[in-house]
């Protein structure tokens, strides 16, 4: 181990206390540094300890955020008791193995998405964590955005009214990755957001989901997800590593009003369209000839809300030791990070089988969990 793992002056404070709760990042690749930032910036945290395998990369790490201790040993990390968490940004394949070890220690977790690499792990994990009343919290950063958190409310209060279709598009000339498809890497962005922002959640029972891979790496580099909602509206997600042009776009149809998140839009990301077909105005016709229902078209005001500009990941981790503080689930809770896996996994199972709709499995530990 590389430097002193805690500062043997500082005063380590618990969940019940009122102080500064300490954390260990564990991974200092691409995810790590910004949560290594956001931590070390909290008024909530001290960051305790960046771990990586590359000692130099998590040196790296602790320069640019202003100091840390740096160690490789990650079972010292989780053998010492003054360290109350772990936030985890490894692959996902590694997650499993360091969520149960960091919850056998005594340590809250926060993971990185997805939560797991199937969801029987992400189910082990979460049974982990609950049997031993340790928080496991999924960092779905999205959901933390000022705009997010915008498309939630006005969700809530009825803005939109009952929603008709999700058509969410997040493209760009991307990394493809060499353990994951374009599904795995990139839906878990627009999951996470529908989870969130959906009264309902992700309540849907299938998935279909065609894939390409024009590349010839073995694994899907174009995507396509189409995805029936309980509430009767349909989803669709289009994913892509391939495109020149980067679109991180969600449109959330409703039968009063359409509402666009455009993230890279930062001038208006959100926006509030009083136009589409008035669904109350279509005449019920009994003519042979369906075409010859009247449609009514609304055609009314565009207005955006004023949203505040600030980091995303401030917010996650002030929710996750708040969370801990207040021994309550965090709003991105394990939960949520399991309906995401179950979609994922019926998506796989739906591009083996040439896009046929395959079932999404329970959406919790047991049946109708309250969301």
């Amino acid at each position: 181990m590389t430097g002193e793992l805690i500062d043997r002056g500082s005063r380590r404070v618990g969940a019940g206390g009122s102080g500064r709760l300490r954390v260990a990042v564990v991974g200092a690749g691409y995810w790590g540094p910004n949560l290594a930032r956001n931590f070390r910036a909290s008024p909530d945290w001290e960051l305790a300890a960046i771990c990586d395998l590359d000692i130099e990369r998590a040196r790296g790490v602790a320069d640019r955020v202003g100091g840390a201790p740096v160690t490789s040993d990650l079972a010292a990390v989780l053998d010492d008791p003054r360290i109350d968490a772990v936030a985890i940004a490894t692959p996902a394949r590694s997650h499993h193995p360091i969520v149960l070890s960091a919850l056998e220690a005594g340590k809250h977790v926060m993971v990185e998405k997805p939560l797991a690499d199937t969801r029987e792990r992400g189910l082990e994990m979460d049974e982990v964590a609950r049997r031993l009343g340790l928080v496991l919290m999924a960092d779905h950063t999205y959901c933390y955005t000022p705009a997010v958190l915008k498309v939630r409310e006005l969700i809530a209060d009825g803005v939109l009214g009952d929603i008709l279709f999700i058509d969410s598009v997040r493209i760009n000339l991307g990394l493809i990755q060499p353990d994951v498809d374009v599904f795995w890497d990139l839906a878990p962005h627009d999951l996470s957001i529908m989870d969130f922002v959906l009264p309902d959640g992700l309540a849907a029972t299938a998935v279909s989901a065609h894939g390409s891979d024009p590349l010839g790496t073995g694994k899907s580099c174009v995507g396509y997800l189409a995805m029936p909602l309980a509430s009767g509206a349909m989803a669709h997600i289009h994913v892509n590593w391939l495109s020149p042009t980067k679109i991180r776009q969600m449109v959330i149809g409703g039968t009063e009003r359409t509402l666009v998140w455009d993230d890279l839009n930062p001038q208006q990301r959100v926006s509030i369209y009083d136009r589409g077909v008035d669904i109350a105005a279509v005449s019920k016709s009994t003519a042979a000839d369906p075409r010859a229902a009247n449609i009514s078209y609304r055609l009314g005001d565009t207005w955006a809300p004023a949203l505040p500009e600030r980091e995303a990941l401030a917010g996650v981790v002030a929710e996750f030791a708040a969370s801990i503080r207040e021994r309550r689930a965090p709003r991105t809770s394990a939960e949520s990070g399991l309906r995401v896996l179950s979609v994922l996994e019926a998506a796989t199972a739906s591009l083996a089988v040439a896009g046929a709709p395959q079932p999404i499995a329970a959406r919790t530990l047991e049946e109708g969990f309250a969301r």
